[in-house]
């Protein structure tokens, strides 16, 4: 795409990104990177979006410092804690989160200055012609010219018309961050990543926490068997879960909040209700600019992330889940390569790392042991527990286990799944050896550092690679690529397992071998001498 002259006036643009969140700033950045001349428009008085402000830092930060302060599972450990006022625990807590926020906002505006970025302020809408209008706070229009429009507005927690969010102590997750003084008893709507990590966080401090969800279980995304366990982990901390729950009504009488679930009265002094997002579409003018959003209002766009309005992009939770910071960075990122043709990034990751941050924290890449076997895959897994994990008893942090899933004909990696402390750092190995179409022999040749945590990995594979060889009868001959003689890599069933069979079967001309009558591919090794136990090899070019 060409540049614009040189004898641009100061509104025309090579780009212009409404929202300087996740998604805005990176692709922001990528294109002023790459030279082309960009301006991005941020209503709040700072950059950084809601992200920042409001949401994933903010929360991180109240869960470290909740940690901090209370000592959490160390607490038996040392036999010491920290014992606050309720109001001073809330100063302290919001003292830090406005410290991380502050210091984060400095360097999302530093990075955008250090790109040569334009921020402007105020609110916008599109015009004709790839043009986005700007009213500052004073009420003056500025209209800005772009050749390309990235729209990264975000998202915000959705508001059910029968809740009573005008009620001061009925909050949303992001409000309920400006509460002055910690409650004795929080009631959550909502068993999903921000619900449970908010039951675990304010349960951590001590608060009589009450969870309410439809659903059977926790987190439904998760593999059965550590929703399970982080939902034990919530009960033993004291946490009131009602899974398979309605709520019913929430009202105020003379002695407080009352909220009815099941036909029973509860009275928490706080509800906060955690269900659902919806995206920040409204005053952006997209209908009048030819922009379609679906029926959920997310903005719809193609593999490009381009909109049904030519030269018009979107990126981010806008356009709908999964609604994660990481994504939605790379997903701007990859629709200004397109959009300027700058032959960096052609796709988003298919295999996206999660991490929710409860207590303990989760992380998961790839299938989980249900989606794989509801998919036809045969699976076996194995699994390591933290309670024989030297580097977390030395911690006292012993909640949790690592699982792997992999598949049973050729030992290939489909899926790890980790609950414990560092879960959401953990969760990196497994998603780089998915990629690299790792089997189980690689998680077993791999030296890690004694004691750590990430040692867990080579005794889960050990834990699998048993049960492999039991379905065997005994000992398993194992190739030197992982794969059982004869074995077939099975096909593909699904969207999910879809993605990972395509890494895991994908291979880089030259970097690869077939080994001959495997039937599969595996990782270069040095060929053999002579003699007993060789084999030919063909090298993939």
């Amino acid at each position: 795409m060409p540049r614009l002259s040189e004898a641009s006036d100061a509104d025309c643009f090579d780009l212009v990104v409404i929202g300087s969140g996740p998604a805005g700033e990176k692709g922001a950045n990528q294109a002023a990177y790459h030279g082309y001349r960009v301006a991005v428009v941020e209503r709040r008085s700072e950059p950084g979006g809601g992200a920042i402000a409001v949401a994933g830092v903010p929360v991180k930060a109240l869960r470290d410092t909740a940690v901090y302060l209370t000592g959490w599972s160390r607490r038996d450990v040392y036999g010491v804690g920290i014992s606050l006022a309720p109001d001073l625990v809330m100063n302290r807590l919001r003292a830090r989160m406005g410290e991380v926020v502050e210091t984060m906002t400095a360097a999302v505006a530093q990075n955008l200055e250090r790109h040569g970025v334009e921020l402007v302020h105020g609110d916008a809408r599109l015009g004709p012609d790839r043009t986005v209008i700007v009213r500052d706070p004073e009420g003056r229009e500025r209209t800005l010219q772009a050749r390309v429009v990235l729209l990264a507005t975000g998202s915000r927690p959705y508001h059910p018309p029968e809740v009573p969010f005008e009620d001061p102590d009925v909050h949303d997750s992001e409000t309920v961050l400006s509460i002055e003084r910690l409650p004795e008893r929080i009631l959550i709507v909502g068993g999903g990543p921000v619900g449970s990590e908010y039951a675990s966080i304010f349960s951590a401090l001590g608060v009589e926490v009450t969870l309410v969800d439809r659903g059977e279980r926790l987190l439904p995304l998760l593999d059965r068997e550590l929703s399970e366990t982080l939902a034990e982990n919530l009960r033993r901390s004291g946490a009131r879960l009602i899974l398979g729950g309605q709520v019913e009504s929430v009202r105020r009488d003379g002695e407080g909040l009352v909220v009815r679930v099941d036909g029973e009265d509860l009275r928490p002094q706080i509800v906060l209700h955690a269900v659902g997002r919806t995206g920040n579409v409204e005053g952006l003018g997209l209908a009048d600019a030819g922009v379609e959003v679906d029926d959920r209002g997310r903005i719809r766009v193609d593999q490009s992330f381009e909109t049904t309005a030519e030269g018009i992009y979107a990126a981010g939770d806008v356009i709908g889940p999964p609604g994660l910071a990481s994504v939605s960075m790379e997903q701007a990122r990859v629709a200004m390569c397109r959009a300027f043709g700058i032959p960096l990034k052609e796709c988003v990751d298919p295999l996206v790392p999660t991490g929710i941050y409860t207590l303990p924290e989760v992380g998961m890449v790839g299938l989980t042991e249900e989606a794989a076997r509801a998919a036809g895959e045969d699976v076996e897994t194995g699994r390591a527990y933290f309670a024989a994990n030297p580097r977390a008893r030395i911690a006292g942090t012993t909640e949790g286990l690592v699982k792997l899933v992999f598949r049973a004909s050729d030992h290939r990696l489909l899926g790890a799944h980790i609950l414990g402390e560092e879960a959401t750092e953990l969760i990196h190995i497994a998603h780089a050896m998915l990629h690299s179409g790792a089997t189980v022999r690689e998680f077993i040749d791999t030296t890690f550092n004694f004691p750590t945590r990430a040692d867990a990995y080579k005794y889960a594979a050990y834990d699998a690679l048993q049960h492999l060889e039991a379905r065997a009868g005994s000992p398993e001959r194992v190739e030197e690529n992982g794969s059982r003689r004869g074995a077939l890599v099975g096909g593909a069933a699904g969207p999910v397992l879809s993605n990972v069979n395509r890494v895991v079967n994908a291979r880089r001309p030259g970097r690869y071998v077939v080994a001959h009558n495997l039937g599969s591919i595996g990782p270069t090794r040095r060929p053999r001498r002579s003699g007993r136990g060789s084999r030919s090899r063909a090298v993939v070019k």
